[in-house]
C-alpha cells in the first residue's frame, strides 16, 4: 500500500466510524428489532448495505482495480458450531464487532473488554478446537453472473435510494440549503447505512483486510506484517465512532461494573471462536460473503440470527 491509499483508506474508516452511530449494521440490534418491535427495517438496511458493497466489488474486479475478490470457504462440520458461537457471543456482548465500536464510541467503556476478549479467543482457539486449517476458495463464475445480470438493477436501485433519501430530507427541511440537506440525509439511518457500505467498499479496495478483529487475529498468530496501516485504520474507525457519538448526542459515560466487563470479555472470546470456526465475522459474512453468493455465509448468518433470537423466544414463551 502507498501512503496515498493508506490516507484515503484511513479517512474512509473515520467516516465509517461516524456513520455506525446512525446506521443499522448491527445484527444484534436488527434481530432485537424483529423480535421486539416486529419490524425488519434494520435487517433490510443490512441487506441494502451488502448490495452496495457487492456492486462496487464486482465493478472493481472487472475493472482490475483489485486483483481478485475476497475468498470464501466451503461448508464444513465446524460451520454450524461456529455460527452458533458467533451468535451466542454477540448476544452475550449485546453487540456484534461493529456494534461494539459504536457502543464504545458512545462512552460505554465496558466494551473495551470486547477486543481483549476477542484477542484471548484467538489465542485459545487452537487449544479449544485443535489446529484449524481452512482452505480459501474463489467463485469467479458467480462474479461473472452478477456482473452480467444483477449489476445494472443494483445500480438503478442505488440511484432510487439516494434520490428518495435526499427528496425526503428536502421536503422535511423546507427547502433548506443543499449542504444542510446533504448533512441531514447522511445522518438518517438509511443514509448512514449507505455511507457505511460505500466506505467499507473503499477500504476493501484500498486496504483489503483491516478490521480490528483481523488485526487481533493476526497478532495472536505472531504475524505483524503490514499491521501498522490496519491499526491506524482501526484507530480511525474508533475515533469516528466517538465523533459520531458526540454528533448524535449519545455520548455519556455509564457505570463500569465487573459484571459488564466480564460479559463483554466473554462475548469477545465467543465471537472470536465462532469467527475462526466459520471462518468469518459478522461484517465479513454480511458485506462480503453473502453478496458474493457463498453458501457458508448465508447459512452462518441465518444460524447466527436464530441463535441471537432464541433467548428472546424462550423468555417470551408461555410457561
Amino acid at each position: 500500500m502507498t501512503w496515498v491509499s493508506i490516507a484515503f483508506a484511513t479517512a474512509a474508516a473515520l467516516v465509517m466510524g461516524v456513520a455506525i452511530q446512525r446506521g443499522a449494521t448491527c445484527t444484534v440490534a436488527a434481530v432485537e428489532e424483529i423480535t421486539t418491535h416486529r419490524s425488519a427495517k434494520r435487517l433490510m438496511a443490512l441487506i441494502e448495505a451488502a448490495l452496495w458493497v457487492n456492486a462496487g466489488l464486482v465493478i472493481a474486479q472487472n475493472r482490475h482495480w483489485i486483483s481478485e475478490l475476497p475468498a470464501g470457504y466451503s461448508i464444513t462440520w465446524w460451520t454450524l458450531p461456529g455460527a452458533v458461537l458467533l451468535g451466542l457471543g454477540a448476544w452475550v456482548n449485546k453487540a456484534c464487532a461493529f456494534g461494539s465500536i459504536a457502543r464504545l464510541g458512545s462512552g460505554e467503556l465496558a466494551y473495551l473488554a470486547t477486543p481483549l476478549g476477542f484477542y484471548l479467543g484467538c489465542l485459545s482457539a487452537d487449544t479449544a478446537f485443535g489446529n484449524l486449517q481452512m482452505t480459501a476458495q474463489h467463485n469467479q463464475q458467480a462474479i461473472h453472473l452478477q456482473f452480467n445480470i444483477f449489476l445494472w438493477p443494483l445500480l438503478v436501485l442505488m440511484l432510487w435510494r439516494v434520490c428518495r433519501i435526499f427528496y425526503a430530507r428536502y421536503q422535511n427541511k423546507n427547502k433548506s440549503s443543499i449542504c444542510k440537506i446533504t448533512f441531514a440525509a447522511l445522518l438518517s439511518p438509511h443514509g448512514a447505512t449507505l455511507v457505511i457500505g460505500f466506505m467499507f467498499l473503499a477500504t476493501a479496495v484500498l486496504a483489503e483486510s483491516w478490521a480490528y478483529t483481523d488485526v487481533l487475529a493476526q497478532m495472536s498468530q505472531g504475524n505483524y506484517s503490514n499491521i501498522q496501516s490496519a491499526a491506524v485504520m482501526s484507530a480511525a474507525l474508533f475515533a469516528g465512532a466517538i465523533i459520531g457519538g458526540c454528533l448524535s448526542g449519545r455520548i455519556g459515560f455509564g457505570p463500569l461494573s465487573p459484571g459488564l466487563l466480564t460479559r463483554c470479555l466473554c462475548g469477545g472470546v465467543l465471537m472470536a471462536w465462532g469467527s475462526l470456526l466459520i471462518p468469518g465475522g459478522n461484517d465479513g459474512l454480511i458485506l462480503i460473503g453473502m453478496p458474493l453468493l457463498w453458501p457458508y455465509a448465508w447459512l452462518s448468518f441465518l444460524v447466527m440470527c436464530l441463535t441471537v433470537a432464541l433467548p428472546k423466544f424462550i423468555k417470551s414463551s408461555p410457561q
